[in-house]
């Protein structure tokens, strides 16, 4: 399962059911859990835990030093769920000690090639980085978002759950749950209706989440008074308390 070019430090951790292809290499203090495939040519670096049933494609570098000037040399983290495919060319790195000293991968990811992954992001499970999307440090994305290619997200931004960027977009600020996003910054464009029906959301739930839009963006509110309707609405209907949690949890405000 072991190509006999690959590199494979006495200090990592493979599991016996892992493909590791030619001239990959993974250094100390690394994990590989069962059935991923590693293909050649792949730059994994600790400490990294990757886990079950990965598909790592060539050129990668999963685990590298964050680039960062305040990084030195810290022994910071990256981790990897399960069922995630990364593609050609990606770039994943470990936190830092500025802050919580590990970047995070979810479950079930599509990450397309070249795509960047900087230190001390979170990203949540089954979402889709098209080819060269690109985030900072320390941004979140939240479960099933979708960035299109090109796009780039600006340090601590947060991308909410079910939302979607189109190609080329430069995200400054943070992008509320269920939102559309275009352009250079990017700006709202309505809610990421296919998306939801994708999903399965009933035809009531999508109603109560596009009036939510509404509210912060149609009706001339200030954002106080956006969170305090949403907060009324949200009590008999769940779905937009995803919503809500996007315009309370943020610190670079939100696309408006």
């Amino acid at each position: 399962m072991i190509h006999k070019t690959a590199l494979i430090s006495k200090n990592s951790k493979i599991h016996e059911n892992v493909s590791i292809g030619p001239y990959s290499v993974v250094g100390p203090n690394v994990e590989i859990k069962t059935g991923s495939v590693i293909e050649s040519n792949v730059s994994i670096k600790g400490p990294t835990i990757i886990g079950n049933n990965n598909h790592i494609f060539s050129f990668s570098s999963i685990g590298e030093d964050p680039q960062d000037k305040k990084y030195s040399g810290e022994p910071t983290k990256l981790k990897i769920g399960d069922r995630n495919t990364i593609r050609e060319g990606c770039t994943i790195n470990r936190g830092t000690v500025q802050d919580e000293g590990i970047t995070v991968i979810g479950d079930d990811n599509w990450i397309m090639a070249s795509a960047h992954i900087a230190h001390d992001c979170i990203v949540g499970n089954n979402t889709i980085f098209a080819n060269n999307a690109s985030i900072a440090g320390h941004v979140r994305v939240d479960d099933w978002a979708i960035l299109g290619g090109f796009t780039t997200a600006h340090q601590f931004c947060k991308i909410g759950p079910y939302s979607f960027s189109s190609m080329f977009t430069y995200i400054t600020k943070d992008i509320p749950a269920y939102v559309v996003v275009s352009g250079r910054p990017a700006e709202p464009r309505g809610v990421n209706l296919e998306g939801l029906k994708r999903k399965n959301f009933s035809s009531n739930s999508i109603k109560n989440i596009k009036e939510a839009y509404r509210i912060i963006y149609r009706k001339g509110l200030k954002l106080e008074e956006a969170i305090i309707r949403l907060r009324e609405i949200s009590i008999n209907n769940q779905e937009v308390l995803p919503m809500l949690e996007s315009l309370n949890n943020g610190s670079r405000s939100i696309v408006r």
